[in-house]
């Protein structure tokens, strides 16, 4: 859009480095040119303003495959205007002299040219090729033939339109259509999702399994150690056992033998005193043998009154009295 101001009855109009204007002043060529600015009068003044910067034309658009099914294209087609005067003078880029907006709509006019060119050859592809075909090949195949197909219309040289690119986004078709042709990928990559978890468990139970197995080679490992160690405890149990019965037969023995060599000693000192005892009765023996009876018999009240036991005093009952008398009276008579 042009920027035009007033002062005084005339308009000064800036244009933008990217818009090419042409200004007729009764009929003639005045000013032609891109990013220029000058004065002019409203009343006989005729401006065009082109846009010569390139333009993006997105379009969307139905189409039928081989197969009669719906697809649905999107593209985008990238343009631009390589001969302002020609376009001016094909389509109206009238601009008013007052307010320097565009007085029709050019630009959507352009559009609806590129739009329907491109549709035209999009769907001679697309009715010749089956819904499988172009989900898979038909973005490049489209793309190919309405870039030839726009680059081949001669009305656009005509109207100063060149083609600069021509971009296909997506070729998709019916939600219903592709929810179905999505089933059988889904079930693809759920089975291998299935198989991932089967083999991923698989993989834990295997590890699960060795770990089971390490655990329960280490319980064997530890009960046969502890057997071991059960039997070492034995050995050196009865070991012990059978140092301790040694020790005890050895300190047995040597009582034993104390026993004997005492038994043997006291035996001898027995002996040795009964012989002294015999020795010393023998020798008393043969002493009293040599004395007199007489003799004998004082020694014997003299022994037998050393053995007797003391005695203080005596009591004398009448009982014992009579009966002693009644002794010393027959001893008498006798």
């Amino acid at each position: 859009m042009a920027d035009i101001t007033r002062r005084l009855g005339w308009r000064h109009l800036r244009g933008a480095p990217t818009a090419h204007i042409r200004h007729h002043r009764s009929g003639r060529l005045a000013h032609d040119g891109t990013g220029i600015s000058f004065w002019f009068r409203a009343l006989s003044a005729a401006l065009s303003e082109v846009p010569v910067d390139d333009r993006e034309l997105a379009m969307t658009f139905h189409a039928r495959t081989a197969d009669f099914q719906d697809v649905a294209v999107q593209a985008t087609v990238t343009y631009r205007i390589s001969d302002p005067a020609l376009a001016s003078a094909r389509l109206d880029f009238s601009v008013d002299p007052d307010t320097g907006a565009w007085r029709g709509a050019p630009l959507e006019q352009l559009g609806t040219l590129l739009t329907e060119t491109a549709q035209q050859h999009a769907l001679h592809v697309l009715a010749r090729t089956p819904l499988a075909a172009a989900l898979v090949d038909g973005v490049s195949a489209v793309r190919e033939r309405v870039a030839a197909g726009l680059a081949a219309e001669p009305r656009l040289p005509a109207t100063g339109i060149e083609i600069v690119a021509v971009r296909v986004v997506a070729l998709r078709p019916e939600p219903e259509v592709e929810r179905a042709l999505r089933t059988p990928a889904r079930e693809l990559i759920q089975q291998e999702a299935d198989r991932a978890t089967y083999e991923r468990r698989a993989v834990a139970v295997e590890r699960e399994r060795a770990i089971a197995e390490n655990e329960l080679a280490s319980q064997i490992e530890l009960a046969r150690r502890e057997e071991q160690l059960v039997e070492q405890r034995g050995t050196n149990a009865r070991r012990e056992a059978e140092e301790a019965a040694a020790a005890d037969a050895v300190r047995a023995e040597a009582e034993a033998a104390r026993s004997v060599r005492l038994a043997r000693a006291e035996a001898e000192g027995t002996r040795q005193v009964g012989d002294a005892k015999a020795a010393a009765q023998a020798a008393w023996l043969r002493v009293h043998a040599e004395v007199d009876v007489a003799v004998l018999h004082a020694l014997t009240g003299t022994r037998l009154a050393e053995n007797l036991p003391r005695i203080d005093s005596v009591t004398v009952s009448p009982d014992v009295l009579t009966g002693l008398l009644a002794r010393l009276g027959d001893g008498e008579r006798t």
